[in-house]
């Protein structure tokens, strides 16, 4: 199992952070990797990735979303995928995302690039992209405000 933790600061408020990072199919813009999400349902994604030449597909469920706190998610196929994102306001116009990724190694090439540390590399240059992505645009591209709770939307 390989631990990715990662920690970064953007110049936006919190609810821009976090709406933004509601919009999965938004993803690849900037993920490296990462060809496609698409939304299936308010707790069902599907990915497509190609990652050092391994093109992977799953679905990843939402299990907890609370607006301008923290998106948590896992895979529920393929590839052993785990996630949370927190969102900390700093103040009016800052905020600290921090994210938080587990998942199995499978290949060879996996396994050796999560030994030398490449997969944390990339999530912290992914969070960088992410960065640049939402202040250059100082607004999000779309939000979803629903509150998920063990895998399940509240009302």
């Amino acid at each position: 199992m390989s631990t990715i933790d990662q920690t970064i600061d953007v110049d936006v408020p919190v609810r821009t952070a976090y709406d933004q990072w509601t919009q999965f199919e938004e993803f690849p813009h900037f993920m490296e990797g990462v060809k496609e999400v698409r939304q299936i349902s308010d707790t069902l994604t599907r990915w497509a990735t190609e990652i050092q030449g391994v093109d992977r597909e799953f679905d990843a469920t939402i299990l907890e979303q609370e607006p301008d706190v923290v998106v948590a998610w896992a895979s529920v196929d393929g590839t052993m995928h785990a996630g949370r994102v927190t969102f900390e306001p700093l103040g009016p116009g800052r905020t600290r995302v921090t994210a938080h990724i587990e998942w199995k190694p499978e290949s060879f090439v996996e396994k050796v690039g999560a030994a030398v540390g490449a997969d944390d590399r990339q999530v912290k240059k992914d969070l960088h992209k992410f960065k640049e992505f939402i202040e250059s645009r100082r607004t999000e591209t779309g939000a979803w405000r629903g509150t998920v709770r063990d895998g399940h939307p509240m009302p």
